[in-house]
């Protein structure tokens, strides 16, 4: 072992006894000891992305000046990190005093001629495998919209695309349903394929497993199961709680798990709860779920709601504007996958009636869908006491203040909202509204859906907090 590369090793088993295994296990790892300059006491740090390297630098540095300055016999030490594709700056042979044993078998595969990577030997490929890899070529990191919602796995994501097998493995994914799980998977496996063509990359629901599991015990085709897995140079199994209560299947995939895991295979999962919550999974297994990485993608804020679709309409070639953007991120709180059916229902609605989109076709298109899905039996309709209850809730009155007689400019205002919102978003007649709030007859309500139309052509704030209180009532 070179001098460099047990030094990394010294520096790593201090930092795990002080600061813990996990800031380890979830970052150091992710770096390599690329050079160590002598005459210039530098030592040099490639991190596999920029989001990596900043969080070392700003969280870590002080661990790497203290202990490798010690490990190096040197008073005082520089620390440069590069990103991946960054090469160091002018620097002569004599200054190298160690390289990592990685990079310089790298180097010597490059002269030889061999391949660089267990992932390009291509030794084990077989052709029907490569039809089977399944990933999706759409679902790319050019099109993956990162927020600090999904940061970390991001970063992990390209980690073990820089050192496949090597850190972050098993790599575990999880969050709710719709947030952009399967399009890391995918992208990814991507990613992987582009880099090292001659690898195996098999993309696999866990009830495709299942399944495909059961067909080859019911046909008496188990070693074709087997040898077909042996073969996968990176394994992505998507949705993986769906092996719950399924003994022989999960007996199966740690024996699976194991063989590759050894093999320095990487392996990826995604998931819809963190490994320790999935009920129904034999604990040896779970072990193995959760002994690489684990990180969470969680629900996006309204900005990156709006800037994913944004980009999404930019691949469809439409342009949407903020008010638009932010109309429809404010309206979906469930899922990314909603998110997007709602931008795809706006364009198609725009491009069969030949028109721009614009804030009054979104609400056209998505208060109408929201008008058929009340409709439904099972779906109660908003009522004016509901409406009278978040308009209130909204400037801070009761239903009671806004049904009194009072002239106080702001109860006016929130009581000229509540009118106005009843009107758009319900079918009850102007006379009706009129009687909730004690009125003899519908000319205030009509005074009111005028002045609150007014507010919104010239008051870009009150236009906003409307468009709020409008999304508040449809989720309900």
């Amino acid at each position: 072992m070179l001098v460099l590369e047990t030094i990394w090793k010294d520096f790593l088993t201090i930092v795990r006894d002080e600061q813990g295994s996990r800031v380890v296990e979830t970052w150091l790892k992710a770096v390599i000891l690329e050079q160590w300059d002598v005459a210039c006491k530098t030592v040099y740090i490639k991190a596999p992305n920029a989001f990596v390297k900043d969080w070392i630098q700003g969280n870590y540095i002080h661990l790497f000046k203290q202990h490798l300055s010690r490990l190096l016999n040197v008073d005082q030490i520089n620390i440069i990190f590069l990103q991946t594709g960054q090469k160091v700056e002018a620097t002569s042979e004599k200054k190298i005093a160690f390289m990592p044993a990685l990079v310089a078998n790298r180097e010597q595969a490059s002269i030889e001629g061999a391949p660089s990577s267990p992932y390009q030997t291509g030794s084990l490929i077989k052709p029907l495998m490569r039809g089977r890899a399944r990933v999706n070529t759409h679902y790319l990191f050019s099109n993956f919209i990162v927020g600090p919602h999904n940061s970390l796995a991001f970063a992990a994501a390209n980690a073990v695309i820089e050192r496949p097998g090597q850190i972050y493995n098993p790599l575990f994914i999880y969050g709710r349903s719709g947030l952009g799980k399967t399009h890391l998977l995918h992208a990814i496996g991507n990613e992987i394929s582009n880099k090292y063509p001659k690898a195996v990359v098999l993309y696999q629901t866990a009830d495709r497993f299942v399944n495909e599991f059961i067909n080859a015990i019911r046909f008496d085709k188990t070693h074709n199961f087997k040898e077909k897995y042996k073969d996968v140079d990176v394994l992505l199994i998507d949705d993986i709680q769906f092996i719950s209560n399924k003994d022989q299947t999960q007996e199966a995939f740690f024996h699976i798990f194991n063989s590759l895991f050894e093999s320095q295979k990487q392996i990826i999962f995604s998931s819809d709860s963190f490994p320790q919550d999935i009920k129904g999974i034999a604990e040896r297994l779970r072990s193995r779920l959760e002994c690489g990485l684990v990180t969470d993608i969680s629900m996006p804020s309204l900005e990156t709601k709006m800037a994913i679709l944004k980009k999404k309409a930019e691949f469809n070639n439409e342009q949407l504007t903020d008010e638009v953007a932010q109309f429809i991120a404010e309206r979906v709180r469930s899922n990314i996958r909603e998110l997007e059916g709602s931008l795809i229902r706006v364009m198609a609605f725009a491009t069969l009636t030949g028109n721009q989109i614009s804030l009054d076709l979104a609400q056209k298109v998505l208060l109408r869908d929201s008008a058929l899905r009340s409709n439904k039996k099972d779906i109660k309709l908003i009522s004016l006491e509901q409406i009278a209850d978040i308009v209130g809730k909204s400037y801070a009155y009761t239903i009671k203040d806004l049904q009194s007689p009072s002239r106080s400019k702001k109860v006016s205002l929130a009581r000229q909202v509540a009118m106005y919102l009843m009107k758009d978003v319900t079918s009850n007649p102007l006379s009706d509204i009129a009687r909730f709030f004690n009125k003899k007859d519908h000319s205030t309500v009509v005074h009111a859906i005028q002045k609150i139309q007014q507010l919104t052509l010239v008051d870009q704030s009150f236009k906003q907090r409307l468009q709020y209180i409008k999304s508040e009532l449809l989720q309900r």
